[in-house]
């Protein structure tokens, strides 16, 4: 994966010029001391707890987790969509090209939202409007934000349903989601969200429920785009074998807290993190056929009722006294390489091993 780091310009030649210039260094988002709490009946959840991280551009940075450990909050709350209420941002900050998305007019935010900032979601078929043409719901984009005549939107989908490989583009414009296999839905979803070349695309899970052939299609078509479009792209999953090949850096989130970071060479070598040792032990392996997986012991916490000290303490094999006590914060870890950070009392043992 390519981690080029020039400052990004348009190409399209539909695309208009951007207010948006990312620093010298390409950098194109930051997420600064991020908190999002959900107001219930039952109390106040803390989803999301002190997040930071960065990307720049023609970066991959993977951000993974077990299922709750607030990786789609976190992209929903770079988009702009979470319902609030019952969601709140009671403090940090999200800068786009310097530019804090939480405290911009909700229209401004509307206009970074696909030409600026674009997001696949999880689950195609539901993302995808049963009821419209798939043709249709990408025309759309073009529609909206650059104000095309309906023949000439349309001419734009068919152009990105065969940029994404989907067959016989021109004949299946006007086919509906339900007609088409995951995979090319799957496909469809990509062709909307980079419609409008955006800088930073939020992959949310895009191979969910997809077999392993379609799987490898589908990440090494973003990577072709990323490549071509110098995109910064965030990719959001739980597998680990998926980020392997694709990711420069990784963030391992656990209770809306980033645990650690890491070049992604570095963490898959010497973890640093019990954690992150947990997720990479419970990987199957080629060279230990008929042994028993490992795996991380009990569940992860009510966020209505989060464990003092360390979140992950109830269920680490490195627990001492002080993690039941203090809360560690992410640091750089001694001996490791630069930019290697984790949030554990332990982590240089952790990391030798």
């Amino acid at each position: 994966m390519t981690t080029t780091t020039q400052p990004r310009g348009r190409r399209d030649a539909q695309a208009t010029a951007s207010d948006y210039r990312p620093g010298p260094d390409g950098l194109l988002l930051e997420v600064d001391d991020l908190h999002v709490e959900f107001h219930t009946e039952d109390g106040v959840a803390r989803a999301i707890n002190g997040v930071n991280f960065d990307l720049h551009a023609g970066e991959t940075l993977a951000i993974l987790g077990e299922s709750g450990s607030g990786k789609s909050v976190t992209a929903q709350a770079i988009m702009g969509i979470l319902d609030m209420p019952p969601a709140k941002i009671p403090r940090g900050a999200i800068r786009y090209c310097g530019q804090d998305l939480l405290t911009m007019p909700d229209e401004q935010r509307r206009k970074t939202r696909g030409p600026e900032i674009s997001m696949i979601f999880q689950d195609a078929l539901s993302s995808l409007n049963p009821v419209f043409p798939v043709g249709w719901q990408i025309a759309e984009m073009f529609r909206k934000h650059r104000g095309m005549n309906k023949s000439d939107a349309t001419a734009q989908a068919v152009r990105l349903m065969e940029r994404v490989q989907i067959p016989a583009a021109k004949q299946r414009v006007r086919a509906f989601p339900h007609q088409f296999s995951g995979g090319m839905r799957q496909r469809i979803m990509i062709a909307m969200a980079i419609a409008l070349d955006p800088a930073v695309l939020i992959a949310d899970e895009p191979t969910t429920a997809l077999d392993v052939t379609v799987q490898a299609q589908i990440m090494a078509l973003l990577a072709e785009l990323q490549e071509e479009r110098q995109m910064g792209l965030i990719l959001i999953t739980h597998d680990l074998g998926v980020v392997a090949d694709v990711a420069d850096r990784i963030a391992v989130m656990y209770c809306g807290r980033i645990m650690e970071r890491a070049d992604v060479l570095e963490l898959y070598r010497r973890p640093a993190h019990p954690y992150t040792l947990g997720l990479l032990e419970s990987i199957p392996r080629l060279d230990q056929k008929g042994q028993e997986l490992s795996a991380i012991g009990g569940l992860p916490p009510n966020l209505l009722r989060l464990p003092s000290g360390c979140e992950f303490h109830p269920r680490c094999r490195f627990v001492q006294d002080v993690c039941r006590r203090d809360r560690p914060e992410l640091t750089a870890v001694v001996g490791a390489a630069p930019g290697r950070e984790s949030a554990c009392h332990f982590s240089e043992e952790v990391h030798r091993g």
